[in-house]
This record gives C-alpha cells, structure tokens and sequence, in this order.
C-alpha cells in the first residue's frame, strides 16, 4: 500500500507537470552547433603501452589519465541502435522527455508494486550525469525535464547521441566510450564488434552490476535483453541474435604485478615526459620474470600475515649481473596507486648495512682473521651526554675476529672497524656501492641509523653478489614504439666499484651468518645453494631486514608497521625476514645450477689459529682456512702454541674514541 499510495500521491504528478512544460515550450528542429566537446579528440591511431616480461608475457596495460572525446562517426553504428533500442525507443520522436515512456514505467511499478523502471529518455540521461545529482525527488526530475527540453531546442539527435555515449559511465572507473572501449577490450570505440557493442549497451542501467567484468551471469542475462529488444523492433533479425548470444567476446585481463607496472610507468615519464602515457603506442619489455613476480607476493603476504594482519613488508629481487628487477613487492593487499614501500619508503637498515663497513674495512688493509675486543667504549656526544653503545642482548663475547664479529653482527666491534677506517671515508665508498648516507650520523651509521629504501640496499650488495661490479637496477630491457617502427635498447649499466678479491671475501665471511650467525636457520638452504646475507633489527625492533644472495640473485625483505613501532621482542630479521626470504629464493634458485662464488687469482687462503689471528702451528687446537686479499694475509706463526718469540698479534687498534652524531641501534 506504501508504493502506491507514494506512487499514485506524488509521481503520478510528474508526467501532468511535464505535459505542461511540453505545452508551454514546443519543441522545434535543432540545428547543429559548433564544437561541443568536453575533452580532446581521441587520436585515430592511439593503442595503450602493454608491458610483457623478460619472457614476453602479458603483464599490464598503462592507460591514459585524461579523458577523451569520439565523435559519433567513430561510435559503431550497431551499438548506438542497440543503446537507443533499450534505453529509449523514442528518441527520435520526442522532444527530450517522453509522456508515453514515463507513463508506461509508472503503470508497470504499480503493477509491481514498487519502483521498476524509471522511464527517463536518453537526453534526461545525459543531463542528468552531465549537470544533476542522482537525487530521486520530484525536483530535481523537473529540472531535469526542464533542461532535457532546451537541449533538443539547441542539439540535434545525433549531437545529442554523440554527448550522452562521451559522458555516460560503464563501471570500474570508465567515463564514456572511449574508457569503457579501452578498459573492457583494449580498443577504439571505431573496432568494437558487433557482439561486443550488444554487452556495452546494457551496461548504463546499471554500472556495477552489468559492466564486462561483472558476475558473467548478470552479464550474459542483459545483454539478451538488449539483443531480445533490438529483435523486437525489427532492428536485428532472430539469425543475428542467435549469432550474437553464441559469439565469443574476450575482455582484457586484470593488470598484473600493478606496482611493477606503476614503477615502469614512473621510468617512461622520466625518460619521455608525462606526455608519454597519453600518446601511447609502445610495447614494453620489462626487466620482471613474472612467475618470480606471483611467487614474491604470495611469499611476503603469507610471511607477513603470520606476524601481524597489521604489520606490512616488501621484497625487492635482482639479478647482480645485470641489474635486472626480476621481481619487486612494495606491499601486502596492495592495489593500484598504492604506496610502494619497495622504492619509495626510507627506513633505518639496522645491522644490514654492516657487510658494506666490513668490505670498506677491507678494502683499507683490515683482514678477515683480525682480532678484535668488544668491551664497550663510552663516546663524549658534547653538552656533558655520553654514548655508550651495546650489543644486541647487552651481551659480550671479548675477543673476536672480525669474521666472527660479523657473523653474530656485533654491534661494538662494528663501531670500532668503522672508527679505524673513519665515516669520511665509508660515506664515499657507500656512496660508490650505491647507497648514499649522511656523514654527520658519525659512529652511529655502524648501526644503521641513516635511512634507505630496500630497492638501493639491495642494489648496495650487488658488488658482493658479482665480484665487485655494481649493478644499476633495472626494470626496462627494450621498447618498441608503433609509430616509428623502431626498438630502442636499455642496456644495463655496469660498474666496477670494489676490488673482485674485497667482494669475494666479504661474502665469505657473510656466509658464517647463514651458518652459526643471526641467520642459522638459513643453514640448510645455504648448504644446497652457496649463499651469503646479512640480518637488520633496529632498536626497539621496529624493522627487520635480511638481504641475501647467491651468484645468480639477490633479494631484500623488509617487514615493519608502516608508522614506525616495535613489532614486539624477538622481531628481528633472523627471525622475521630471514624466513621469508628463503621461502621466496627456493623458488627463485630451484633450476639454477647450485654453482658457488668463484674465487678470483687475488685472493689466498691460509690456515691460521681463529683465537689469535697468526698463521696456525701444529699445536694450536683450533685451526681453520681463512681468506685474504693479497699481501694482507699474516706471516708469523700462532705465538700462543710455539710460534716463537711472542709478537704484536696481527689486530688494527681502534683509534681513541671520538664524538659521535647521534644514538645507534643496538
């Protein structure tokens, strides 16, 4: 009783009011106006940018921001007869709002006893997307009659037609034809089929609901229904609708790896100007192994999800050799346009960035067998504050070699290796290794107090990972631009920027993390597959970190809360990022060659005493191989165990402390 006492007490006024507005303004012949595009004329040859990956697989599509306009020459003629067939059967013959529309839909709602059909023509359509609300009131109806009318007083039908079809919306964020035929099908409005016009036509009833890539059978269930009026009006024949119900249409994939996607966007803006993406016509071949891309995501979503459902992450996976972006993750759950923490976001590295002092260290004459003490030394920070770092667990071990000290990333000896070779000088070979930080963090930078994104860590570490060549990262191999008919290539860039006998000693030693160090329970991986890595926690917990690599690839994973706090005790990248990474690198090393870091002519080994640093004697009960650069390697016997007449054990002394920039991570 409710719908119709409203349908016959209020709108059952609508169509009295609109006969006098008819009455009262008659409606004569248009003449065609002048130019009456809202947006730039679509180009005749425009095709999107597709991306493939380095296998040449579809990977996404790079659409343009703006708008565009078709004229009605270039809008089939097949899908303005069905979209005047079922939204407006009329609309040559009224004059903007039609009396016998609107009172069929309103016998046919109380009929139904409820709201069913509208009963709005094609011009009140266009007027109302193009000026009103979607306010059901009999206001905002009237205004819209109102102006529906002075439209067919200035436009033609066809000019008319032309508007609504550029203004109309198909769903999922595509206004007018040309998005919609670029969205649902990668195509100008001018190569749509018959079959898929019959599809589009239904979708303005309901966006959400009959748009391509809606439920299929909500689709399927409208788009007989325009097929089934078009027959009805004699428009198309029983054959043709039979033919149209059984062809088959095919829609354009969801993008895939849409981070990836939007960083390759960023790199074509960067080299070609914004313009690029709505010019068009390129095809991409990009850097991402795609499989690698799907095994990333589900591998940092799954670790991530088992922390905190709160917590996000990031994984970055390089080729050393080339620089290749093989895969990169900037976030969990994440979607278009949102935040990639793999490149864009700056956080403290924590211990991760020790292995670059240690290569430094080595680089300045400082071995690998070197000993070294980790009794706290208290630094003067000026206004009578005093610094006084600690290990990770205030714990201490005393003597260590320097191997040894990475290994369990000891914080104490890492600062004191750094004082040796001084910030100055770390600062510029960090900055050659490709990471750039702040000299005036002093002392502290030993324990990753500066800022860094994962993307440039990782990239850090491709000298370790390739013998000393570091590798600019990339995510564009080559392009191929349609107008031109050309390639153009991206080579990679090289650089040498370490010594090969400095970056094969340093992964030496960032083995032991793999083994006995804050990474032990990547042994076994490391075992089947010649590895190296480095763990990060930073103080409070608040990042993990572990990056890792074996001849072939390196891979970063950063795991954190995006507003910075602690994940809880225990939150550290041994046992946070460490297990992603290895659930991730299984797959990305599973058919490679289990081939390990291949030794180069500068580098000697031999068999020293681990206490002492001196080379080993019979009688030293400890005894193991280490590595050395050339010319550094120790050439007295173990003094310990009948080495002779005792001497300076080969240790470099820290230099009396100095002031330090700031408070580190412990």
């Amino acid at each position: 009783m409710n719908i119709l006492r409203y349908t016959c007490g209020k709108w059952l006024l609508y169509p009295v009011l609109l006969a006098l507005s008819l009455v009262l303004t008659p409606v004569a012949p248009a003449s065609a106006q002048g130019n009456f595009a809202d947006y730039p004329p679509l180009l005749p040859d425009y095709t999107s940018i597709k991306i493939f990956d380095n296998q040449g697989r579809y990977v996404g599509r790079l659409l343009p921001e703006k708008r565009y306009w078709a004229s009605i020459d270039r809008i089939p003629s097949f899908l303005q007869k069905a979209v005047v067939a079922v939204e407006d059967a009329r609309f040559y013959e009224h004059g903007g709002i039609d009396i016998r529309g609107i009172a069929r839909a309103l016998v046919k709602d109380v009929v139904k006893g409820k709201m069913v059909e509208g009963g709005s023509t094609i011009t009140q359509q266009l007027i109302k997307n193009k000026y009103l609300s979607g306010a059901k009131t009999i206001e905002r109806k009237l205004d819209e009659a109102r102006m529906a009318i002075d439209f067919e007083k200035k436009y033609t039908k066809k000019q008319i037609l032309e508007m609504y079809f550029n203004e109309i919306y198909y769903g999922n964020g595509a206004w007018g034809i040309v998005q919609a035929a670029r969205i649902y099908f990668d195509k100008n409005p001018e190569e749509l089929t018959d079959a898929e016009c019959a599809l589009l036509a239904g979708v303005p009833k309901n966006p959400g609901r009959y748009n391509p890539l809606g439920k299929a059978a909500n689709v399927t269930r409208r788009r007989d229904v325009v097929l089934k009026r078009m027959v009805e009006l004699s428009i198309i024949s029983p054959r043709q609708q039979q033919r149209l119900r059984t062809q088959r249409v095919t829609f354009m994939r969801s993008g895939q790896a849409l981070q990836y996607v939007a960083h390759v966007r960023a790199k074509l803006i960067e080299r070609y100007g914004a313009e690029i993406i709505e010019q068009g016509g390129l095809e991409v071949t990009a850097a991402l192994d795609l499989n690698l891309q799907k095994q990333a995501e589900l591998a940092l979503a799954e670790g991530v999800k088992r922390i905190s459902p709160h917590m996000q992450g990031a994984l970055v996976c390089l080729d050393p050799t080339t620089g290749d972006v093989l895969a990169a993750v900037g976030g969990v759950g994440v979607t278009k346009g949102s935040y990639n923490r793999a490149f864009s976001a700056k956080r403290q590295p924590g211990s991760s960035i020790k292995p670059l002092i240690y290569a430094a260290a080595l680089e300045k004459g400082i071995t690998a067998g070197s000993i070294w003490n980790d009794t706290p030394v208290a630094y003067d920070r000026g206004n009578n504050q005093v610094w006084k770092p600690q290990n990770y667990g205030r714990e201490r071990y005393g003597d260590l070699s320097l191997r040894r000290a990475l290994a369990y990333s000891n914080n104490v000896i890492t600062i004191k290796v750094l004082e040796a070779i001084g910030v100055p000088y770390f600062t510029d070979f960090a900055g050659k290794m490709g990471l750039p930080l702040r000299a005036q963090n002093g002392l502290s930078l030993a324990l990753g107090t500066d800022e860094v994104t994962l993307n440039d860590l990782v990239q850090a570490y491709t000298p370790l990972a390739s013998g000393g060549m570091r590798s600019e990262g990339r995510t564009i191999i080559r392009i191929y631009d349609h107008r031109r008919r050309a390639w153009t290539e991206n080579p990679p860039i090289v650089t040498p920027v370490l010594a090969p006998a400095t970056a094969f000693v340093t992964t030496q030693m960032l083995k032991d993390v793999m083994t006995y160090g804050t990474a032990k329970s990547l042994r076994r991986f490391s075992q089947q597959h010649p590895a190296a890595g480095k763990t990060g926690t930073t103080d409070d917990y608040r990042d993990a970190w572990f990056v890792g690599y074996t001849p072939q690839v390196i891979t970063g994973v950063w795991v954190g809360y995006d507003k910075p706090r602690p994940g809880g005790k225990g939150f550290t990248g041994g046992a946070v990022a460490a297990p992603i990474w290895e659930r991730f690198m299984r797959r990305a090393v599973a058919a490679k060659p289990a081939v390990d870091f291949p030794k180069p002519d500068a580098v000697v080994s031999v068999t020293i005493d681990p206490t002492t640093g001196y080379l080993a004697t019979a009688e030293c009960p400890k005894k193991r191989d280490e590595f050395y650069i050339a010319g550094t390697e120790p050439t007295q016997y173990c003094p310990k165990h009948g080495g002779g007449e005792a001497v300076p054990p080969p240790v470099t002394p820290p230099p009396p402390p100095s002031p330090a920039a700031k408070d580190g991570m412990l």
